[in-house]
């Protein structure tokens, strides 16, 4: 598309308007199948429900003893019941015809097994003389077993138990049929058991969104070279990724671009071969000498926002690459600049397309413990500290605020918001604070 033809909007937008712009752009990605423990983080795409019943039969929740409760009544410290042990249940078998607990009788159970007919309680071994004797004389593992109950002997019962009593009934977690997931459910390692539990070996989830990184600038040289004069490292693209992978997404990191246009172009181009998602560039945003995102960026798709009143962060751009008309997102250099806005429009973007129904992290309100001065006209997005004092929650800033001071980044858990219209913060006055990590301190 030729420059002339394409509308720029130069205004300024509010955080809010320009991330609303930027939602708008990305839907859902398309569902795809994957093995279960790669779902692990992502949002499940199908309704699933259980294959059948779970548990599928009655089964022990303890290593004990079944019994007819109606045979354990009376059952105490000073009047044990004593039944005779006529077999043994262990995990993974299944009782036989002629497995059965009669009255005045006992099967040996282990945990998970399943309960013999005419049983309908377990009681566990500390509640016999098999678990007293144990508890009395101390024994090591190796030993315990010298001290079971065998078949034909009797074991005592110490305390009375009731029907159903240890007992985990079939289909009572789930029955066949049942809906145990929904599409829209975020896969923690809760729900992987579940998946695991109906037999879900592969599962249907938004597939994780492919981000191509690219930084931008002369000065820069990699992590693992020692920096010449008027150089630096190339942090961006690192903290970028991380973001980027830390909430789901896949990065491809494209290294540097050099300050020309033909380097500039030849690295998007390699980005578009790459099919990504999104293209995130940092640095060349602004109106430098050197900064020619925003114009290869017309010249090679469209540009559809630039500049948001905010800081740190104000000159951002959102726009379209190539034919198929990729999103790009142009951040800006200063490492904490380029952080803050990947927080705050990069991040929601993400979680869109992962198809989470919840895109923004949590924000409290919290008391300023200091007196906070950063003139007004722009929302300022101050990196602080959020603990807890009580009932409330209060804030300070982490020191030092300046764009190029990543430290203070990895020192602040919250973003603290200071509205465009709000030019000076007192102590004891309540802002509120985007959570970027919950650490104890604040619960």
């Amino acid at each position: 598309m030729k420059e002339e033809a394409q509308e720029v909007t130069l205004t300024s937008l509010s955080v809010a308007e320009a991330l609303e712009n930027i939602l708008a752009q990305f839907e859902p990605l398309r569902a795809i199948e994957v093995p279960l423990m790669e779902a692990l983080g992502i949002v499940l795409a199908e309704e699933v429900r259980s294959d059948m019943d779970n548990p599928p039969f009655d089964n022990s929740s303890m290593d004990g003893y079944a019994v007819c409760a109606e045979d354990t009544t009376g059952a105490g410290d000073n009047s044990p019941v004593a039944l005779r042990v006529t077999g043994h249940m262990p995990a993974g078998a299944f009782p036989q015809p002629t497995d059965r607990v009669e009255p005045g009788t006992t099967y040996r159970i282990m945990t998970g097994a399943p309960v013999p007919p005419g049983a309908d309680a377990v009681i566990r071994f500390e509640d016999t003389s098999e678990g007293r004797a144990l508890d009395n004389a101390r024994l090591l593992p190796e030993h315990a077993r010298a001290q079971a109950s065998h078949i034909g002997e009797d074991v005592l019962l110490y305390r009375s138990v009731k029907p159903g009593d240890s007992i985990r009934r079939a289909g009572e977690d789930m029955r066949e049929g049942d809906l145990v997931l929904s599409p829209g459910v975020t896969l923690r390692p809760a729900e992987i058991g579940v998946l695991a539990s109906v037999g879900k070996a592969r599962v249907r989830v938004h597939r994780r969104p492919r981000v191509a990184v690219l930084a931008t600038g002369d000065e820069l040289v990699e992590v693992d070279q020692m920096p010449g004069p008027g150089q630096i490292r190339n942090t961006n693209n690192y903290a970028v990724a991380a973001q980027l992978q830390s909430w789901g997404a896949v990065p491809l990191n494209l290294g540097v671009a050099r300050d020309s246009r033909e380097h500039l172009e030849a690295k998007l181009r390699e980005a578009l071969a790459l099919e990504p998602d999104l293209v995130i560039s940092s640095a060349g945003v602004s109106v430098g000498d050197h900064d020619f995102v925003k114009d290869v960026l017309l010249s090679m798709g469209r540009v559809q926002m630039w500049r948001v009143r905010v800081r740190p962060g104000k000159p951002l751009l959102f726009g379209r690459l190539g034919e198929r008309e990729v999103p790009v997102l142009g951040l800006p250099g200063n490492p904490v600049s380029s952080m803050v806005t990947m927080e705050l429009f990069a991040r929601p973007a993400i979680m869109k397309m992962l198809g989470k129904s919840r895109l923004h992290r949590p924000v409290v309100t919290a008391r300023a413990l200091e007196a906070m001065d950063y003139g007004s006209g722009r929302a300022h997005y101050v990196r602080g500290i959020v603990t807890r004092e009580g009932e409330e929650y209060v804030c300070r800033p982490t020191g030092g605020q300046g764009s190029n001071l990543l430290t203070s980044m990895s020192r602040a858990n919250s973003l603290l918001i200071i509205p465009e219209s709000v030019s000076r913060v007192e102590p004891g006055d309540t802002l509120k604070a985007l959570m970027l990590d919950w650490p104890e301190e604040v619960f």
